[in-house]
């Protein structure tokens, strides 16, 4: 056995050589058959090469994988014969064509390969196309219609377009395959394909040309009509499409052999019923036009345009908008390129069409859209500007159209038109129209009026002087479009050019100012005289500074351009430095002189773009001026102050005054040290706690504020905290009083201060969480607070004053802390735990007599906890407990506000209008997750329709009278609960469906087990079909006829109420029957 083992051993070994020796010989038949073609001609016997190309070419599909370059060599051999078409060029051929038609569609193939397939395109013509045997060949062939290699290659489309001359059966298979293909292409093939069908249309004829253009291009034709534009395929064959129409005006057949496909079914289309077949056709009709036989004489020819254009106005009068669109497109592009060939009574109709009446289509904005997206196209054509000049007038009012889209359209038609120089924009649309626009309206319509109105009022190449005068005309003209002109300024010039406005408006109020003193002082010097000249002297005549409204609308532009480049300024130090400088050295002079609060408010901000050591005087005074605020002063007056501070990065002096303030009323013990520390600063100070309440409010309010807040030194920080901590002591003090009186005073301040605390440890909590410190305990002591001490008072039924109060005090209380545990909850910060807890206070104070008044923000909470749960497993134990309190503390939300109904109708009513938003907020956050929370889904639709059934039950029950029994048929014949339930259900078609199942699930639980409570369900039932399908109703109907039917014997027998039964089932039945049977 081993010597066997050796000899196959051995003969392994010698295989190897023996297949090297083979092949190296087959490469030296290759190279000199490959050498010999060039010197063979027609004297040149060559039957014995024949025979070599012959066996080479039965060797090569035979050859393995890793002889690539022996299978390279005889291919190139191949093609050199069929290059020299000699004999067997067809069987040589054959095999090379497919070898090279696979290794073309290979991921690894490249270009190259591509075009050599090309040159090998003839022997495509030596299979037989109804062959078996050209099934291989035919597979791969339209395999090269799905390759992008081969479409995006110059051969390759020669190639593809070359294929359908092989026969006219793959034509057809052709054409398949590319439409099946349309919509994997990108659009940026789409070119190229229709490249391809030209290129085919141009090389066939006979039959193969009237099946291309049949069965090909006249479906797409067909396929362009009767798609729907939602398709994606649809787009892809306009395009293909508007490839032929591009080629009609630069080739000769193209425009009849249109004129000749479209007849049959593009002038049906465009009277077509359905719109958006009309649509399709009209953009077809519009993209081809003129679509004519180049051979009609010239009657027939005029014939022909005329009916066109009575199709252009059909277009323009179609009751779908999408077609009027359509329409106005088509005669912007026909009337830019045709201009000059078109009537001039007809150009006229047109244009007076799109700017008299679709410009003020009333039905619909789409198309007063169009109007002026697509004039700026005639536009192009100058010869239609004369016409459009005495027509665009009319449409001045558009400029103030209720749709953004249309104003925006209206501005760029105006630019347009500006461009063109086709006519003074102002004489279409008056300055006063455009400056009201810029003063009011949305950013995308602002910069567009800003850039139309750019040369006028920032003139750049005329001197800086123009600048400043055309910025005070501007003002004059309308000041707050001028803040707005300047607000979008930088976006059309360079920020040099905004700085040296800048400078050059603080030289202009530098004259003003010189010249009142010169007035003031009665010096009429004329050395004086001449430096006032150089100062803006066109100015001088027109401004003072007794005019307030110019001098501070100067004073906001300031502003306004320097906030547009600070980024720019900040790259720029130099440049920063000298605006620093410059306004620095003029900022004490200006606050001496400019007084007004609508010129403070400017000249605060301008501060603050510098740093604090740049303008001391006013730095060092900045606190004293917020100390000095009276108490009550509305935001305005120290807003701008608290800024200023926190851009110099001293938050912390503000933080100091609040403390001190607040330190007085709610820790005046702890505080008694430090004022005696400061008695020499603060002794004639008045303290201002509701004003630190509004200054800490206001930076806790404003991100940017907030951040310099939060970033101060930690001490400054957990002092304020722990003054504001203090506030609960004080609020239990309130509620723990006797005698009310003592402590009434800080009654309003310690709420503020309660609430702002618990704000302020969201915020520290968000900031210092990494840290470990847990800031949310005061949250957490609060609530524990609440439920022991506060809720109490609710329970009290003594209505003594003092009672009265502490009462009103521990709502005031509940009612800030669940609002800032709700916005806890909803950044994701409070968990499960602290969730639960607050639910149990929830429902320790909605199960008070007084509880209602929390029920608005109580559903916010419900809200809020119900969507944070989705971010963890529902299938715990805690989260489970968590929903199913959410729907038990929901149902206590619905039977407070019944009972409230009951005993307070008045409150009742407000009380359900207070909760209407927050109450459809949730039920429809509730129907969104349901998936996610199907507990509590279906837990809240049994609760809502609970509550929707007693009510209604309850009103049938006390009807007195056989015409007190009438069933509601409307949401405003119901009881007010009710009504305001079935509204917030009514509003989407999704909770209605959800509503119906559960009512479903109600009837076949049997838990209805009286005529009164199904009474009430038909009552749902018929409100419902009101506003929705009555599809919608088709199971629950029969299911609630045949529970009344079964009740029958009761509503005739019951002793006592038989006539309110029989009335109730009759009437009940009858209105089943008219849902069922219309």
């Amino acid at each position: 056995m081993i010597e066997d083992d050796e000899n196959n051993d051995c003969m392994d070994v010698d295989v190897v050589p023996e297949m090297k020796q083979t092949v190296a010989v087959i490469q030296g038949v290759t190279a000199v058959v490959t050498a010999s073609i060039p010197a063979v001609d027609e004297t040149v016997n060559y039957k014995v090469l024949l025979e070599c190309a012959f066996i080479l070419n039965g060797i090569l599909p035979a050859l393995p994988e890793s002889e690539k370059s022996l299978q390279g060599a005889i291919q190139r051999m191949c093609e050199m014969w069929l290059e020299k078409e000699l004999e067997g060029k067809e069987q040589l051929g054959k095999t090379v064509f497919i070898i090279l038609l696979r290794k073309s569609l290979n991921k690894a193939a490249t270009g190259a390969d591509v075009i050599r397939l090309w040159n090998l395109h003839q022997t495509l013509l030596c299979f037989d196309y109804d062959s078996e045997d050209s099934n291989e060949v035919k597979d791969l062939l339209l395999q090269c219609f799905m390759s992008v290699r081969h479409i995006k290659k110059e051969e390759g489309r020669r190639f593809l377009s070359f294929l359908f001359s092989w026969n006219v059966n793959f034509i057809k298979m052709i054409h398949g395959t590319v439409k099946n293909q349309l919509q994997f292409f990108p659009r940026s093939l789409m070119e190229y394909i229709s490249e391809v069908y030209f290129r085919a249309w141009k090389k066939v004829s006979g039959e193969a040309l009237e099946i291309l253009e049949h069965n090909c291009i006249q479906d797409f034709m067909y396929h362009g009509i009767h798609l729907p534009r939602s398709s994606s395929v649809h787009s892809k064959v306009r395009e293909m499409l508007s490839y032929f129409h591009k080629q009609s005006k630069v080739r000769q057949g193209v425009e009849e052999m249109l004129y000749r496909l479209y007849q049959p079914i593009l002038w049906r289309a465009l009277r077509a019923r359905n719109s958006e077949v009309r649509s399709n056709a009209a953009f077809l009709f519009i993209d081809a036009f003129p679509v004519r036989d180049p051979s009609f004489n010239v009657e027939e020819m005029d014939n022909e345009i005329q009916k066109q254009f009575e199709e252009l106005f059909n277009l323009l009068e179609d009751p779908y908008p999408v077609v009027r669109s359509t329409g106005i497109l088509g005669v912007s592009q026909i009337t830019s390129k045709y201009w000059e060939m078109i009537p001039p009574t007809i150009l006229a109709d047109l244009l007076k069409k799109l700017i008299v009446e679709l410009a003020c289509d009333v039905t619909s904005a789409d198309v007063r859209c169009s109007v002026f997206k697509c004039l700026p196209i005639t536009l192009d054509n100058k010869l239609s500007h004369p016409l459009l000049e005495q027509l665009l007038p009319a449409v001045k009012h558009s400029l103030h159209d209720n749709s953004e889209k249309v104003r925006v359209a209206f501005v760029d038609m105006l630019l347009k038109i500006k461009a063109t120089k086709a006519a003074k924009f102002w004489k279409i649309c008056p300055m006063e129209h455009l400056l009201a626009r810029l003063e009011v309206d949305s950013r995308p319509v602002s910069r567009r009026i800003v850039n139309l109105l750019f040369n006028s009022f920032f003139p750049v190449n005329q001197p800086e002087d123009v600048w400043c005068e055309r910025c005070v005309t501007l003002i004059q003209m309308n000041s707050a479009a001028a803040r707005k002109f300047y607000q979008y300024a930088y976006e059309y010039t360079a920020p040099t050019n905004i700085a040296k406005l800048m400078l050059t408006i603080r030289r202009c109020l530098n004259a003003c100012i010189q010249k009142a003193t010169k007035e003031s002082l009665h010096d009429d010097d004329d050395e004086d005289e001449e430096t006032e000249k150089e100062n803006i002297s066109v100015l001088n005549d027109v401004l003072s500074i007794n005019d307030v409204a110019c001098m501070a609308s100067l004073l906001e532009i300031t502003v306004i351009l320097w906030r547009s480049i600070r980024k720019a300024l900040d790259h720029n130090e130099d440049a920063k430095d000298y605006a620093i400088r410059k306004f620095a050295s003029v900022l004490p002079e200006y606050l001496k002189v400019f007084k007004d609060d609508r010129c403070m408010t400017p000249l605060v901000i301008l501060a603050s773009f510098m740093p604090p050591a740049a303008i001391p005087t006013f730095s060092c005074g900045v606190i004293s001026k917020l100390r000095n605020i009276d108490s009550g002063a509305d935001q305005s007056k120290y807003s701008t102050l608290i800024d200023c501070m926190c851009h110099w990065g001293q938050v912390g002096h503000i933080m100091e005054l609040a403390c001190d303030w607040l330190s007085d009323v709610l820790t005046p013990r702890k505080s008694l040290k430090t004022s005696e520390r400061r008695v020499r600063i603060n002794v004639t100070q008045e303290s201002k706690p509701e004003l630190a309440l509004d200054y800490i409010e206001y930076l806790l309010t404003h991100p940017v504020n907030r951040g310099c807040l939060l970033s101060a030194p930690k001490k400054k920080l957990s002092q304020l905290f722990k003054i504001l901590r203090a506030a609960k002591e004080v609020l239990d003090s309130i509620l723990k009083a006797t005698n009310t009186s003592s402590v009434s005073c800080n009654q309003a301040t310690s709420l503020r201060a309660f609430s702002l605390c618990c704000r302020l440890s969201i915020h520290l909590q968000n900031k210092f969480s990494e840290e470990g410190k847990d800031y949310l305990s005061i949250l957490k002591e609060a609530g524990d607070w609440i439920e022991s001490q506060v809720v109490p008072f609710l329970l009290a039924t003594d209505q003594e004053d003092g009672i009265s109060k502490q009462s009103n005090v521990s709502q005031l209380i509940i009612q800030d802390y669940l609002t800032v545990c709700k916005d806890l909850i909803m950044v994701g910060l409070g968990n499960l735990k602290f969730q639960a807890c607050l639910l149990d206070i929830a429902l320790a104070v909605i199960q008070t007599e007084r509880g209602g008044f929390c029920t608005p923000v109580l559903l916010c909470v419900l809200k809020e906890i119900t969507e944070a749960s989705l971010t963890q497993n529902t299938e715990t134990h805690e989260v489970g407990s968590l929903l199913h309190a959410v729907q038990t503390v929901f149902q206590k939300v619905l039977e407070c506000v019944s009972c409230r109904l009951k005993k307070q109708p008045e409150e009742g009513i407000q009380l359900i209008r207070s909760i209407q938003m927050p109450l459809g907020e949730f039920i429809y956050a509730v129907q969104y997750w349901r998936s996610s929370c199907p507990e509590v889904h279906q837990g809240v639709l049994s609760t809502l329709l609970d509550a929707i059934v007693a009510e209604i039950n309850y009103a049938l029950q006390k009807a007195s009278t056989e015409r007190d029994l009438t069933i509601p048929k409307t949401v405003s014949d119901l009881p007010p609960l009710s009504s305001s339930l079935m509204t917030i259900i009514m509003k989407t078609v999704n909770v209605v469906r959800s509503f119906l199942n559960e009512l479903m699930e109600c009837i076949l639980s049997k838990e209805i087990e009286e005529i009164f409570s199904l009474t009430a369900m038909v009552c749902i039932v018929i409100i419902i079909k009101g506003k929705h399908r009555a599809s919608l109703l088709k199971d629950i109907a029969p299911v609630i006829q045949r529970k009344l039917i079964t009740y029958k014997e009761t509503a005739t027998e019951e002793s006592g109420n038989t006539e309110s039964f029989r009335i109730l089932y009759e009437s009940s039945l009858k209105i089943l029957d008219e849902l069922l049977n219309p």
